[in-house]
């Protein structure tokens, strides 16, 4: 296997950050202007034509750009032949053309650009752009994790209780916790991806869904908050490997590390099946 090449992780960002420059751009012209919205088959959430123009930009830009990368997007059908293709590949891009759809339709500024380059399995550049609020967060596998070019870093929190943490009510069910679940304050943001970057940014301490994720909605803030000094697992402490056949990650624990232990550590293990989560969490 090659050795992981850190220049290629640069130009990647670089093209990352570019396009997701012009992403904004197209997202905006539609924002607060009641874009045409579509409901997807089997309750998937919604999808707006500014989501399908974002999604063929991208997809022109990068797959141009780099047209031996496999490529895993929110708005293109994974078809047997592109799954196989990124699946054989080296890199791939994974990545959500507007993550908070439900909050873009509703003139709100919490959504997002989460764009990332999966490296057999590991994220090694990613950016989450939110055009509304002027905010880019950014990262490679080696250096800081930034916000708008300033390093960031996770909180310095070492108490669950009390902590901060951006989840859905239903994951503080007790029956998803060994004995009572912590006392916190619970928040909740529209983009998963922006949820992620908050942890980076110490704007949070923790996030939590115990559905699972999309990879695309979450393969960019995972690195971004490692590079910031977090640690990103399933609830059972497993790394998320990413440009996996289906798609999915289980469930998804971001926070700085002494809070991710005790987290993992109170969470019980998921039993029985469970439904793939709405592409608008």
């Amino acid at each position: 296997m090659p050795e992981h090449d850190p220049q290629a992780d640069d130009l990647d960002l670089a093209l990352l950050l570019d396009v997701a420059q012009d992403a904004g751009q197209i997202a905006l012209r539609f924002w607060k202007k009641s874009p045409v919205v579509w409901e997807k088959p089997d309750g998937a959430g919604p999808v707006t034509e500014a989501d399908l123009a974002v999604n063929d930009m991208l997809a022109d830009r990068l797959q141009s750009a780099r047209p031996n990368y496999g490529w895993l997007s929110e708005e293109t059908p994974d078809t047997a032949a592109r799954r196989a293709q990124r699946l054989a590949a080296r890199r791939s891009f994974i990545l959500d053309p507007i993550d908070g759809t439900r909050a873009f339709i509703g003139g709100e500024i919490g959504f997002s650009h989460a764009l990332a380059v999966v490296e057999n399995g590991q994220v090694v550049a990613a950016v989450v752009a939110l055009p509304a609020m002027g905010v880019v967060y950014a990262a490679t596998a080696i250096g800081p994790a930034t916000r708008n070019g300033t390093a960031i870093n996770v909180s310095t929190r070492d108490t669950l209780e009390g902590a901060q943490m951006l989840a859905a009510r239903t994951n503080l069910d007790p029956k998803h916790w060994r004995g009572p679940p912590p006392l916190v304050d619970r928040i909740i943001r529209p983009s998963l991806a922006w949820r992620m970057c908050l942890v980076a940014d110490g704007s949070c301490d923790a996030m939590l869904t115990l559905r699972p994720a999309w990879e695309w909605d979450i393969a960019a803030g995972d690195l971004i908050v490692q590079r910031a000094g977090g640690q990103v697992s399933t609830s059972e402490g497993r790394p998320i490997v990413y440009n996996s056949a289906s798609g999915l990650a289980k469930n998804v624990v971001a926070a700085p590390k002494a809070l991710h232990r005790q987290i993992t550590a109170r969470l019980l293990p998921p039993t029985g099946h469970v439904a793939p989560p709405p592409v608008f969490d």
